[in-house]
């Protein structure tokens, strides 16, 4: 159990790494925007590779496979309206729009998105007994440009650095836990139950860059970030194929 919380606190801890990198250095919109499109494409890899596929081959029947990303979908896009209406609708913007959000609803909306793919981090451990590389890899890279984004426009609307910084490493606290919560709950599943699992967090990953990461992506980045993005899905793949 203390190695599936050590590696979630490991792939959180770039959402730290990405708040100083922000603090430290001034990165351009467009910068942000081609970083955020590569860990996108990262993600996208390891939710096809490392998510849906190893569903496939749990030996569960499609059904809790296509349910479970159908649900991942509905929850998260249900949570994300709710935190949006709070006022966390802008919390990935690095122009500043957190200026006119809530402060809760920017880290509540930081923590839904970041939940799901830590969860799965304890269930791999616990499905193989060792955290598969390749989605560890995807996550930890797909942590730094939200975090650099996120810190860069919260720095922009006057949010102080100690405030900023400590609302990270909560974060990334709560995501440890979330890892150690998916090696802790799901020992006794059957195959269909786990399946459900990595497709839920396949379908709540898909919605979330759809909705927030991949659209600031492209705003600011232009249409290298689909070039970047197809970077990034292929060196999460390369990662997949050498675990």
């Amino acid at each position: 159990m203390a190695s599936a919380f050590g590696w979630g606190a490991l792939a959180a801890s770039s959402l730290v790494i990405g708040a100083v990198i922000a603090l430290r250095v001034r990165l351009g919109l467009r910068t942000i925007g081609l970083i955020m499109g590569f860990g996108a494409g990262a993600l996208i890899s390891a939710v096809a590779f490392d998510l849906v596929q190893e569903a496939a081959d749990s030996g569960a029947d499609a059904a809790p496979i296509v349910i479970g990303i159908l649900a991942g979908c509905l929850v998260f896009f249900g949570g994300d309206w709710l935190i949006d209406r709070k006022g966390g609708t802008r919390r990935k913007d690095p122009t500043g729009g957190q200026e006119t959000g809530s402060p809760l609803a920017i880290v509540l909306g930081t923590v839904l998105d970041g939940i799901p793919e830590s969860m799965v981090i304890g269930l791999t451990i616990f499905k193989g007994g060792a955290v598969g590389a390749a989605y560890l890899v995807a996550v930890f890279i797909s942590n730094l440009p939200e975090a650099i984004s996120s810190t860069a426009g919260l720095t922009a609307s006057g949010w102080a650095r100690s405030r900023i910084l400590w609302m990270w490493v909560a974060i990334a606290f709560v995501s440890a836990l979330a890892s150690l919560a998916g090696y802790g709950l799901f020992q006794s599943s059957p195959p269909g139950v786990v399946a459900f699992v990595l497709t839920f967090a396949a379908g709540a990953i898909l919605t979330m860059l759809a909705d927030t990461m991949m659209p600031e992506a492209y705003a600011h980045g232009g249409k290298l970030v689909g070039v970047v993005t197809t970077l990034g899905f292929v060196t999460a793949l390369v990662v997949h194929t050498l675990d």
